[in-house]
């Protein structure tokens, strides 16, 4: 078949349904007539739940007090808070208030506190947030933030929010601004994009129909409330449904990995998403007895989303939990990313996880794929109202098997990136959104290969960093998921060369040449492509997005600057120290503001 015949690299998902709802706001207040709602699980597995109908009560019990804080319609409020009750009285207080949410993830790694101060204070201004809302101990780490980022109203404990009788529903305009969510800034620092009512309605009905729940439903996440596959997946999916939702603090599951499953399986879960390294997590730290007498046979859809799809994780995880009733035909990769709300591509057949096969140099260097080295997850078709093409850099549609950028159309798309028009023109063109990511079409299904800017180009050929890293899985001595693989011009060096980055165990030592030659040996048996440096870590050296996903240029750049290297120890001293910065920091904005 000749290049001109072959089938294009261009996919169309099924047509959107009619709105259920105007707006989540309105599917909120139709909510509150559901007898389902939220359960709360913490470390111990203790429970707290509440109706959908009394969270609609507390949302507008919210918006009040929020309006006698000043905050009007169209205002940005930022939210700072942990999964827990507090989350859903700021957001839906602040949606009910007529205002915008602008959820940001609350100082959980203590050892880097000029990175998370300098990182929020940025993205406070970029969003434009005139109030923001915190508590408990987030609370009171934040006053140096709201000192940088000076929002005119200042900063208020989310505890007092409950303060002030019920408002009345609003009317909201669909397509007025609904959320602005971050970007992972996994390439680039994270960006602003800003989501009108329309288009998170759109991607809830897409959601739902391809779910299609029923009464039986059951949605279980630990996933973060202030990242789109928690939020707009879990928390607004169920609510737009509505069914019953049960959240774990994701603080929570990286210490206690068995309280996801067990969750599913004590509320007969039917539905749960994570990313791959959750699955990974749970295979390698969740013992036998914690899943002894366990029943997860209920677990019907467990998608894989948010960073790329590791089969030989899905694999394992399966294998662990199959003996508890989990079917590994539940798996189901999928795609997306925050500028398209959340979902582009699903997997609906019920199934294995699905691959391609690739020549992975071959595919990037010449779009020809072959039996090889790589697996790529099959990550299924795009959502309802979606349409996926995979372009040459001259914008030309492809021919499957080819390998070339992603572009996706859709009406969950985001509206703007905000204060930067520049970068928005750059986004969309001609109302197609271009993801930044690589991919190719084998048989009707997108297959994504990686991210373009993070690709590493060695002796001419261009190669997805998760070649190399998958080779290290298993290695005695490193951490799991904790190697990043980039392409550097290295001092004494001719050309560029493969440079690994890896965190060794803790307790390990980073001058071990014995381990530097087993992952040489491993990459280059599994590649055949050899290292021309292999640099050991500390664990905790590998810099991460809020969301978890390893920052590889931002990694490589530390390294080339010599500042590569793990947070400083933060133990009660510490934190009584920032908690002290942060009150005088609050003071100190006090006094400029009473001074004006």
């Amino acid at each position: 078949m000749s290049a001109a015949s072959a089938p294009r690299a261009r996919l169309v998902g099924p047509p959107a349904s009619p709105p259920r709802h105007r707006t989540l706001v309105e599917a909120l207040a139709a909510a509150a007539s559901h007898s389902s709602g939220v359960t709360f699980v913490d470390l111990a597995e203790r429970e707290v739940t509440i109706g959908w109908s009394e969270v609609a009560e507390r949302a507008a019990r919210a918006a009040t007090r929020l309006r006698g804080w000043g905050v009007r319609p169209g205002d940005r409020v930022a939210i700072v808070l942990r999964t827990e009750p507090a989350f859903l009285d700021a957001f839906f207080g602040a949606w009910w208030a007529g205002a915008v949410p602008v959820p940001l993830y609350p100082p959980v790694r203590l050892g880097r506190r000029e990175e998370y101060l300098a990182g929020t204070a940025r993205m406070l201004q970029r969003a434009g947030a005139s109030l923001l809302l915190a508590g408990g101990v987030a609370g009171k780490l934040l006053g140096e933030v709201v000192l940088r980022a000076a929002p005119r109203l200042g900063a208020r404990d989310a505890g007092g929010l409950l303060d002030g009788a019920p408002a009345p529903p609003p009317a909201t305009d669909p397509g007025s601004l609904g959320l602005v969510q971050f970007s992972s800034g996994s390439t680039v620092a994270p960006k602003p994009v800003a989501l009108t009512h329309a288009a998170l309605q759109a991607q809830a009905d897409a959601l739902i129909d391809l779910v299609e729940p029923t009464a039986a439903d059951v949605l279980v996440s630990w996933l973060p409330l202030y990242h789109d596959m928690g939020l707009i997946g879990g928390l607004l999916g169920a609510m737009s449904h509505p069914g019953p939702l049960v959240l774990i603090a994701p603080e929570h599951f990286l210490a206690r990995p068995a309280l996801w499953p067990r969750a599913v399986a004590r509320h007969r879960g039917t539905i749960s998403p994570a990313p791959s390294f959750a699955y990974a997590y749970v295979a390698d730290r969740v013992s036998p007895a914690e899943l002894s007498g366990l029943d997860l046979s209920s677990w019907r859809l467990a998608l894989d989303g948010a960073e790329p799809v590791s089969l030989e994780a899905l694999r394992r995880f399966a294998a662990r939990l199959a003996p508890s009733g989990f079917d590994e035909r539940a798996l189901r990769p999928v795609y997306g990313l925050s500028e398209a709300a959340l979902a582009v591509t699903f997997s609906t057949a019920r199934r294995a996880p699905a691959a391609a096969r690739v020549d992975a140099g071959r595919l990037a260097g010449d779009g020809v794929a072959a039996p090889g080295l790589r697996e790529v997850a099959s990550v299924g078709g795009p959502i309802p109202g979606f349409e996926v093409e995979v372009r040459s850099d001259d914008g030309e549609v492809l021919a499957e098997d080819r390998l070339g950028r992603i572009w996706a159309r859709g009406p969950s798309l985001l509206r703007e990136l905000l204060g930067d028009p520049e970068g928005t023109a750059r986004l969309l063109v001609d109302g197609w959104l271009d993801t930044g990511d690589l991919g190719f079409v084998r048989g009707g299904e997108l297959h994504v290969h990686g991210r373009a800017k993070d690709l590493v180009i060695v002796r001419g050929a261009n190669h997805a960093p998760e070649e190399f890293e998958a080779a290290l899985a298993g290695l005695t001595g490193l951490r799991p998921g904790c190697a990043v693989a980039a392409g550097a011009l290295l001092p004494g060096v001719e050309g560029e060369g493969l440079l690994l980055l890896a965190e060794v165990t803790p307790g390990g030592g980073t001058d071990d040449p014995g381990l530097s030659a087993r992952i040489a040996r491993a990459v280059l048996e599994r590649t055949g492509v050899a290292p021309r440096r292999v640099e050991l870590l500390r664990p905790g050296s590998l810099p991460r997005t809020s969301s978890g996903k390893l920052r590889r240029q931002e990694a490589l750049r530390r390294f080339l600057a010599g500042t590569l290297a793990p947070p400083d120890p933060s133990g009660p001293l510490g934190l009584a120290a920032w908690a002290a910065g942060s009150q005088l920091a609050t003071l100190r904005g006090w006094l400029r503001r009473v001074a004006r």
